[in-house]
């Protein structure tokens, strides 16, 4: 891995922080890195469904909700599985019981995140009076609507990552982002080199959440005044165009931002509510997100040396 990859287009590897360990993700193949209690380091790799190599996933705005529902699928799955590996335990979530399991956590987020502060808010236009100033009085009501959002979000995020557990998981999700760094930068992969990157990443997940609040209250205010009724429904017919766009925005200001001081300066929100998912990793935890990284990394360039043969 030698060598300046900026010059380069490098593929957009990402992942997410499991129970005790890392899952990297890249074009192809996805594979998974776990601490067991007797300090091991066990491993699980597979192909990925073939939705990420399908002509739907190059078609914009609809990989981004394509590829929303498929990431929490797989997230869910190696969850219980990392779970598993490092409890000793066999049990899976597979077939329909993944599936209930991923729309369970979406009815709950949604109705947490996007109809709550809908309606919150809704109720506060009499006694604010925004009802009775026309389009301005709608502009601050979805900039209500979104505060709230991101209120939740943030308090959610404050009181979950007081949890030992959590605060592990958030461990493992700075190890990861460090390793992503480290690759893109062209650095060795190693626990010394690695340990000096940033803790943040311009494609997290959490990036996402954030921009997709702040492009709903664009969204909805367009929408004009609504019955609290119609306002709600909107919240989830739309849902899935407002992240579509956010998806968009998040891929544009990762390659741009490096060229960019406008892009730059627009994504400092977005990393600085990183710092609420991650936290310093130890050495042991980049042992891990390396090796996870590697296993997938070295399944993707067998992957590319069989196609080219």
């Amino acid at each position: 891995m030698a060598g300046n990859q900026k010059e380069l287009r490098l593929p957009s590897y990402g992942g997410q922080a499991v129970m005790e360990g890392v899952m990297m993700r890249g074009k192809e193949n996805v594979a998974m890195a776990v601490r067991a209690p007797d300090g091991q380091i066990l491993t699980y790799e597979e192909k990925l469904p073939a939705l990420y190599r399908s002509k739907w996933m190059n078609i914009p705005f609809l990989r981004g909700v394509l590829g929303l529902w498929d990431s929490l699928n797989l997230g869910m799955r190696f969850l219980t599985k990392s779970s598993n590996m490092v409890n000793g335990e066999d049990q899976q979530i597979e077939g329909k019981d993944l599936v209930l399991t991923v729309l369970l956590s979406l009815v709950l987020g949604i109705g947490l995140f996007f109809l709550l502060p809908a309606l919150v808010s809704g109720w506060l236009d009499g006694p604010l009076g925004f009802e009775r100033w026309g389009t301005v009085g709608t502009w601050l009501s979805n900039l209500l609507e979104g505060l709230i959002r991101l209120a939740i979000l943030i308090i959610y995020l404050v009181v979950v990552g007081r949890m030992p557990e959590v605060r592990r998981v958030f461990s493992y999700h700075g190890a990861e982002h460090k390793t992503i760094n480290a690759f893109e930068a062209g650095a060795e992969l190693t626990p010394e080199n690695v340990s000096k990157f940033t803790l943040v990443h311009p494609r997290c997940g959490t990036s996402f959440i954030l921009t997709l609040v702040l492009i709903s209250i664009l969204f909805f205010s367009l929408l004009g005044p609504l019955p609290l009724q119609i306002r709600l429904l909107t919240r989830l017919l739309l849902l899935p165009v407002v992240s579509g766009v956010a998806y968009e925005y998040i891929r544009f200001a990762a390659r741009h931002m490096d060229d960019s001081k406008l892009v730059r300066a627009l994504i400092k929100p977005n990393l600085a509510l990183q710092k609420l998912t991650t936290r310093e990793p130890s050495e042991d935890m980049l042992e891990v997100s390396i090796k996870a990284f590697n296993l997938m990394y070295e399944a993707e360039q067998k992957g590319s040396q069989g196609t080219a043969a």
